[in-house]
């Protein structure tokens, strides 16, 4: 397959999950409050791509919720390029994806975060995942998040989700902390050789992900609150942050490569506490 039809397949895709997400965000919010959009370039000099992030803040089940699509091409630094799979001969680059982070006011549903990007060098990739962050563990959501996920990484590959799943946990760790940020989830990186295979798997991760975090957020909506629970999930939304500062690779990326940082750090929380 053309290269530039595979660019063009995946990117029309994540918009239009960015589409379909922040329709049924409004939808949970009975449309009361608006996202506010914002449009940016990765080089105002000359072409190189740019993106729009979505953000709604202060609403009754969201205290913020991020939507963010890029697109992006260039050339890496020199001084990133022995990093970046197949950048080490050829500097030049191409990745567009989405990435979703949802902080809630109902301190018992849990943060959920998402993400998925196809990425060119002189080879190219999918990569991607989503993990849930609760405030206080819930086994029952925890084991029907894992169950919802293994049925799906089933339907393309018995090994996805043992492997993926393994890979998300080793992701998601505070070695500072010494604990996890959260029940874990899916993480892969790094699928290419099989385009048509791969695409499919990433369009189920999306679809996927719709369904779950609408199932969460609507069982628990309605579920009564303390003041207590609410400090207890400001405190975690601390560990949160210092994940996405300190390790996230989406963030390192994003920012080494000249993304738009607002939209970059829209993952981090409106308020959080340490103790």
């Amino acid at each position: 397959m053309d290269q530039n039809i595979k660019k063009n397949l995946a990117s029309n895709w994540f918009k239009t999950l960015q589409n379909v997400f922040c329709n049924d965000i409004s939808k949970l919010e009975g449309n009361r409050v608006k996202f506010k959009s914002t449009s940016w370039k990765r080089n105002n000099q000359k072409d190189e791509g740019g993106g729009e992030y979505r953000i709604l803040q202060n609403g009754k089940v969201f205290d913020k919720v991020g939507v963010n699509f890029s697109k992006v091409y260039g050339k890496f630094p020199k001084k990133f390029q022995k990093n970046i799979l197949g950048a080490q001969k050829d500097p030049r680059f191409w990745a567009s994806g989405i990435s979703v982070v949802m902080h809630m006011k109902n301190p018992l549903i849990p943060a959920m975060h998402f993400n998925t990007r196809y990425i060119c060098t002189s080879r190219d990739w999918f990569g991607g995942g989503m993990d849930v962050t609760p405030s206080n563990i819930d086994q029952t959501e925890k084991k029907e998040f894992h169950k919802i996920l293994r049925n799906m990484c089933n339907r393309h590959n018995r090994n996805y989700y043992k492997k993926y799943k393994k890979w998300c946990d080793e992701y998601f760790y505070l070695p500072h902390r010494k604990e996890p940020r959260g029940i874990g989830g899916i993480f892969f990186d790094y699928k290419e050789n099989n385009f048509e295979k791969d695409f499919k798997f990433v369009r189920d991760v999306g679809v996927t992900f719709q369904l779950i975090f609408n199932k969460i957020i609507e069982k628990k909506i309605k579920k009564k609150w303390t003041s207590k629970d609410k400090e207890i999930q400001y405190i975690k939304r601390g560990r949160y942050t210092e994940f996405n500062l300190l390790y996230d690779r989406g963030t390192k990326f994003g920012l080494q490569t000249g993304g738009n940082t607002e939209g970059i750090l829209m993952s981090l929380p409106p308020t959080a506490k340490w103790k």
